[in-house]
């Protein structure tokens, strides 16, 4: 391509006015195709994350805000969903702690595809929201936040965990409102004694499935600490992927009275907020993935 570039600015020499006129179209063309191949190999040079092909365990907590809050991690986990369907990528809803009156404190869920890790990576953080809640009689706009966690799925060759080092509760699964949702002690709570992180699940009627499903849980949380200890090792200081859920620290905020997203890291506005909500997120992911392959190439000094 650059040899055929080259030979197209030599005929801007030419005397006839017509090999010019085409050499100049050619060289219109060629230069911003040139320039997307080169940047597309030097990405293809960046080391690559190992977790990119990984499923992910997609976390979605309420932080400040409340039932408003909870009702929002619903509604983002749903559009979270959306997408995976339009992906098409499975899922597999690990955990919930559901509110009464359709939200949820907490949700967990398997997402399995294609380069799940590689899309949503960069999700991770605090999401505020801004809205009229439905119950606001006075038509004010109030202030939420949830967190989101995105960790790759680890399998047990990921990472090893010492049956000795955890203690296993069994107890009677309760549903919103104190209702129970069976009569046996089905539910499970895993707790990993050495880092102290506690595991619920009591979503599966059967003990062995919430089992099952807490200890994926547990083991994305392990190798997610384990990756956060290395990469500070490296004297890497990227800030924590939740933080504290405090307003202040937000990545992205969803403005719903002017339908605007606003993603702050990347100075990224759109004006589509109920697309986005029906999980056409496809602009918000691209637009994150090449602001940070363009920061590692600078990082690198391959800009």
């Amino acid at each position: 391509m650059k040899a055929e570039l080259a030979s197209n600015k030599e005929l801007l020499g030419e005397s006839d006015a017509e090999i010019g006129a085409l050499a100049k179209e050619e060289i219109r063309r060629l230069d911003p195709a040139l320039a997307e191949a080169e940047s597309q190999l030097k990405i293809s040079l960046l080391p690559k994350d190992p977790n990119d092909s990984k499923n992910v365990v997609l976390e979605i907590r309420a932080g400040a805000g409340g039932e408003e809050a909870a009702l929002f991690v619903g509604e983002l986990f749903r559009a979270y969903l959306r997408f995976a369907e339009k992906t098409g990528w499975r899922y597999e809803i690990l955990s919930s702690n559901p509110t009464g009156i359709g939200g949820f404190k907490e949700i967990i869920a398997l997402v399995e595809g294609l380069n799940v890790f590689a899309r949503l990576k960069y999700e991770g953080g605090v999401h505020r929201v801004q809205r009229v809640p439905k119950t606001e009689a006075q038509g004010r706009i109030h202030t939420s936040t949830v967190t989101v966690a995105i960790m790759p799925e680890a399998e047990e060759v990921d990472i090893t965990i010492n049956p000795a080092d955890l203690r296993i509760d069994v107890f009677r699964s309760g549903g919103a409102g104190g209702q129970s949702v069976n009569t046996t002690d089905s539910a499970v709570r895993i707790t990993h004694i050495p880092t102290n992180t506690v595991v619920s699940c009591q979503d599966e009627r059967s003990q062995h499935k919430n089992r099952e499903k807490g200890m994926k849980v547990l083991r994305a949380r392990l190798l997610e600490v384990e990756r956060e200890r290395a990469a500070q090792e490296h004297s890497d200081t990227r800030r924590s992927m939740v933080g504290t859920g405090d307003r202040s620290e937000r990545i992205r905020t969803y403005n719903f009275p002017q339908s605007r997203l606003t993603d702050h890291r990347i100075g990224l506005t759109l004006h589509s907020l109920p697309d986005i909500m029906e999980g056409d997120m496809k602009n918000v992911l691209d637009s994150l993935q090449t602001y940070y392959q363009m920061e590692a190439l600078r990082a690198q000094g391959m800009r």
